[in-house]
């Protein structure tokens, strides 16, 4: 488990490598990543966008942005969380994956919330000795 807070805001991440949807002959790799994230301050907000930094084994880098997750702009009151699981394929059998959320709170102001980078591991990487 991956976790961070930034202004209150709780993240927490749980990758898994899912062995049934990858092809290592292939180099396609698929990750499920289950994201919970906690509203421990005390003015609600609303998550309105996503920032992904998806870094493989190579060091190649995709970024994802859009409105929201999975479809949703959840509004979260002090106390509240909302959990969602989303997933990623790769090309080579490891990786990083890291980002934000901006969030809005009722006044109209927006922040980021930090995503704690979390590493996508899998059992078909390879091992290197020094």
């Amino acid at each position: 488990m991956y976790d961070k807070i930034t202004r209150a805001i709780r993240v927490t991440v749980k990758p898994t490598f899912l062995e049934d949807q990858s092809s290592p002959d292939e180099n396609y790799y698929v990750w499920a990543y289950r994201v919970r994230i906690e509203n421990q301050g005390g003015e609600t907000v609303q998550l309105r966008d996503r920032y992904w930094r998806i870094t493989d084994g190579f060091g190649r880098v995709q970024e994802v942005r859009g409105p929201g997750v999975v479809g949703e702009q959840p509004v979260l009151r002090p106390g509240e969380r909302f959990e969602y699981t989303s997933g990623t394929p790769l090309p080579t059998p490891s990786g990083i994956m890291l980002g934000t959320y901006r969030m809005e709170t009722q006044a109209g102001e927006s922040f980021d919330v930090e995503i704690p980078p979390f590493s996508l591991d899998s059992p078909h990487q390879p091992v290197r000795l020094n």
